[in-house]
C-alpha cells in the first residue's frame, strides 16, 4: 500500500455526512505520492524544486509509478508547488477510479440505489488493504494525520509531543507538508474570491433588471 491510497481510504471512511472536498483532497493526494517517492529515493529535493533521485520505484503501484514517470527530469525542475497542482488534478477522482477497477469499492445496485437516494454511490469493501490504512490512522501516524487535516478531514488533535521525528523533522517532508497546506489554503482562498464576485455579478444584474 501506498500514503495515497491510505490518505483515500481515511477520507473514504469519514462517512457521508463528513464528505471531504476533492480539490483539497487531490492536492493532497499529489503531496502523499510526492513524500513516497521522497522516501524511496525516487526523487530529492534541492530546496524546494522536485529533482530524480537514484533509487527505481519500489511500488508496484501503477499511480505512483505514472507519478514517478511524469517527473520533470531537465533543469530548473519542477517546484513542490508546481508538483501539487499539476499531478493533482483529478487525482481524486484518478485513485477511486483504480479502486473500484480492483473491487476494493462497491456499488449499490441500481435498484436499491433509486429507492435510496441519499445512500453514497460507492462504498470501500472490507479489504487488507483497508485495515492497514485504518490501523495506521489510528495509531495517528503523523504524516498521514498532517496529510489528512490539510485536507480537511476532522480528527483528534494531533499531539506534537507524539510526532515521529524522523519524519517531521526531515526538511523534505516538513517542505512537502508545508505546500500541501498552503496549496489548499490557496484554492479555498481562489473559490471564496470567486464566490464574492459571482455574488457582486449577481447583485448588479437583478439591480439592473
Amino acid at each position: 500500500m501506498t500514503t495515497p491510497r491510505d490518505l483515500l481510504i481515511v477520507a473514504m471512511d469519514m462517512g457521508p455526512g463528513r464528505a471531504v472536498d476533492q480539490g483539497g483532497l487531490s492536492l493532497t493526494l499529489a503531496g502523499a505520492e510526492l513524500l513516497d517517492l521522497l522516501r524511496g529515493g525516487t526523487v530529492g529535493l534541492d530546496g524546494v524544486r522536485v529533482v530524480p533521485g537514484e533509487q527505481p520505484v519500489a511500488s508496484d503501484d501503477p499511480l505512483l509509478r505514472e507519478a514517478a514517470s511524469s517527473l520533470v527530469r531537465e533543469e530548473p525542475y519542477e517546484s513542490v508547488e508546481d508538483w501539487l497542482w499539476r499531478r493533482g488534478r483529478g487525482l481524486a477522482a484518478a485513485y477511486e477510479a483504480a479502486f473500484e477497477a480492483e473491487g476494493q469499492l462497491t456499488r449499490p445496485h441500481r435498484r436499491l440505489a433509486s429507492l435510496r437516494p441519499s445512500a453514497a454511490p460507492a462504498v470501500l469493501a472490507e479489504s487488507p488493504a483497508r485495515t492497514r490504512a485504518e490501523a495506521r490512522w489510528a495509531a495517528r501516524e503523523p504524516v498521514l494525520v498532517a496529510l489528512a487535516e490539510a485536507a480537511g478531514m476532522d480528527g483528534e488533535p494531533w499531539d506534537e509531543s507524539e510526532e515521529d521525528t524522523l519524519d517531521i523533522t526531515d526538511d523534505g517532508v516538513a517542505t512537502v507538508l508545508a505546500a500541501v497546506n498552503d496549496a489548499v489554503m490557496e484554492l479555498e482562498a481562489v473559490r471564496q474570491r470567486r464566490a464574492i464576485e459571482d455574488a457582486a455579478f449577481d447583485n448588479v444584474w437583478r439591480g439592473g433588471v
